[in-house]
């Protein structure tokens, strides 16, 4: 009898609340002193035989939407000469040419306060952006023709409903291409805890996970809005952070600390973008061409993304 193992009781089959709970907490326990054990043995033999580490890291590969995503023939390969001869010669080659950026904000007219707001939240993250508040006599394609006699390289349009901003609409000047988002989940510098206040110096941009053909238009465009060389006394750094087509905005500072450790520490605002529609050349609800459009029967996996 003492070589038996008795069965196992599971927590569920007990009536009463309160053994029931006395019986799962002491199990749970008895889990995690097995895994702690499991832990120090394999820390133990990694310390006698570093490659089992390495083996186990390698092998080690965490089970995630991204690293499981269906394969996507419109991936572009880090050393895909094709695209980057296109990308030598697209609409945005002149700004990766050195020109500077001069870029022009404005809104559905007669905005409301949160989405002015917002706006000037933008004023302060991107360098030589220019807000004008919007008539109710100009449509958008007067204000495109205002900007290019002007010789504006992008236009942002946010517009709103019930007063809150909902969607942006940059425009590629002076020939295209327009790129129509989603907005959401918006949170204000001063919303933020512990927040860090704004320096006037040229951001270092990051963009992460930006890996189609689709995604590196989008990627070009919103690197085309920011001065191509950062000022990094100013320690400020923007991100464009692509995940699963949803695109996390943040803004940071560097804090140094010691002379060894280095801190973020979130300056805002911060939100989020989906892209809905790419068209070709400039806005034009008509007879715009469209290079892709976000339709709901696209989404035939969860696994399946397009930037």
């Amino acid at each position: 009898m003492s070589g038996r193992r008795l069965p196992t009781i599971e927590p569920s089959s007990i009536k009463n609340k309160a053994k029931r709970e006395e019986l799962y907490l002491k199990q749970k326990h008895e889990k995690a002193k097995v895994k702690s054990q499991r832990r120090r043995d394999i820390k133990k033999e990694e310390a006698e035989n570093p490659e089992l580490r390495e083996a186990r890291l390698r092998e080690n590969v965490p089970v995630t939407q991204e690293t499981t995503r269906e394969f996507d023939e419109a991936v572009v390969a880090a050393d895909d000469g094709e695209v980057a001869k296109e990308e030598e010669e697209d609409e945005f080659a002149q700004y990766f040419n050195g020109q500077a950026p001069k870029v022009l904000i404005t809104t559905t007219p007669n905005a409301g306060r949160h989405t002015v707001g917002f706006v000037k939240e933008l004023v302060s993250v991107i360098p030589n952006l220019e807000y004008i508040k919007r008539g109710k006599k100009f449509a958008l394609q007067q204000i495109i023709q205002f900007c290019k006699n002007r010789e504006y390289t992008d236009l942002i349009v946010v517009t709103e409903d019930h007063k809150e901003p909902t969607h942006v609409t940059i425009v590629h000047l002076p020939s295209g291409p327009t790129a129509h988002f989603r907005l959401t989940r918006i949170k204000g510098g001063k919303e933020i805890s512990g927040h860090a206040r704004a320096t006037p110096h040229n951001p270092e941009l990051i963009l992460n996970q930006f890996t189609t053909r689709l995604g590196h238009t989008v990627g070009r465009m919103f690197a085309a809005l920011f001065p191509q060389v950062p000022e990094f006394q100013g320690r400020q750094a923007v991100t464009f952070h692509n995940q699963r087509d949803f695109i996390f905005f943040r803004r940071h500072r560097y804090v140094f600390r010691s002379g060894k450790r280095v801190d973020l520490q979130e300056i805002g605002p911060r939100f989020t973008l989906r892209l809905r529609w790419l068209q070709k050349g400039l806005y034009d609800p008509v007879d715009g061409e469209y290079e892709w459009m976000y339709k709901a029967d696209l989404e035939t996996s969860r696994r399946r993304v397009f930037l």
